[in-house]
């Protein structure tokens, strides 16, 4: 028996849960990373088998917990793509579908709840995975199915974590000093992505060694592997990132007792301190989405083009020329101020970031 449902899959009252995964071993983004946070023994495993060679498209790969505490018994990681960067397939859809069946059969699942198959980061339409999935599960009449389909992921405070806390880290400590001194001057408790992304990029600049990897992006600096840093601090001091899906306007909020662990950890560090002091006195005035993408945007110009260092004009076209969006939204005269204010605060850049 089929039922079409939604919320959150990982508190699904059934036996067995239903993960999508690849075969390279990698659980970054969406009900992927959750059950990565929610099991991490399990994915321990997974990756394990995964460079054993054994997670292969058209297997299930099958985790036992014991079923202790009330919780489902069974995690099935059913492979929807071979890497990560790929789209998924239906024919792998179809294949897998049929050893989902065998092995529901065989571990005598009365109660299994699966994910919309495929869709989402896999690119498929859920119009057509779903009929493979009613059609396949024709055959099991007694088993109760909890389908969920595609829609928006669980708020991330109802998102179980499970993993150890980090232990803190320099970058990790300045983070967390930036976001609670940009708070205290705003009314909302949370800050943007957006504003993450930026802030650090302006560590980095004034000095910090972070290893982000920034690149001109749409809304300005952007680095990529940030976001396994907001996966590390995910429900230990931060909460917003969830499943892991990086939209410029998500919400993150710092956990109680994060800034005292922070500023404990840097009380000795006055070289970081200093650089996050000279972040602070940059951004002010411009503590919001906007502010941010303007400094940071005029900055990445001057340090990428000599001569847009020299001539306000020069670094208001580089941005312009950016894309359309920032054409239309940044006008050459706050660029003009944001470039005087990086000059007069000894921000020129004389390198790349």
């Amino acid at each position: 028996m089929i039922e079409i449902t939604e919320g959150n899959l990982l508190e699904a009252p059934v036996g067995a849960l239903v993960n999508t995964v690849n075969t390279v071993g990698v659980m970054g983004k969406g009900i992927a990373l959750q059950f990565k946070q929610a099991y991490p023994q399990m994915f321990r495993v997974y990756q394990q088998a995964c460079k054993a060679g054994e997670v292969q498209l058209g297997k299930m790969q099958v985790f036992d917990l014991g079923g202790l505490a009330g919780g489902p018994r069974w995690i099935i990681n059913f492979p929807t793509k071979a890497h990560w960067r790929t789209a998924s397939r239906l024919v792998d859809i179809e294949t897998g579908l049929q050893d989902l069946i065998a092995t529901v059969k065989q571990l005598n699942i009365q109660a299994i709840a699966l994910p919309p198959l495929g869709c989402g980061h896999g690119g498929l339409n859920w119009s057509q995975v779903r009929p493979l999935i009613e059609s396949a599960f024709d055959t099991l009449p007694d088993v109760r199915v909890l389908l969920f389909g595609p829609g928006p992921a669980p708020t991330p405070e109802t998102m179980p974590n499970r993993t150890d806390k980090p232990k803190m880290t320099i970058g990790q400590a300045a983070l967390i000093g930036l976001m609670d001194r940009y708070l205290k001057g705003l009314l909302d408790p949370f800050i943007s992505l957006l504003e993450i992304h930026k802030l650090l990029y302006f560590l980095q600049a004034a000095g910090q060694p972070l290893r982000l990897q920034y690149e001109a992006r749409e809304f300005g600096p952007y680095a990529k592997n940030l976001r396994q840093v907001l996966i590390r601090m995910e429900s230990h001091y931060t909460q917003g990132y969830g499943d892991g899906n990086d939209a410029p306007a998500k919400n993150i909020e710092l956990l109680p007792g994060a800034v005292e662990e922070a500023e404990a950890f840097l009380q000795e560090d006055a070289t970081t301190r200093q650089r996050m002091e000279r972040v602070t006195d940059l951004i002010e005035g411009y503590e919001d989405p906007y502010g941010l993408e303007l400094l940071s945007s005029v900055h990445w110009v001057m340090a990428h083009d000599p001569e847009a260092r020299l001539s306000a004009t020069v670094a208001a076209q580089g941005v312009q020329a950016w894309n359309t969006r920032k054409r239309r939204t940044l006008k050459t005269e706050p660029l003009g101020k944001v470039w005087q204010r990086l000059t007069d605060k000894g921000w020129i850049a004389d390198r790349e970031f």
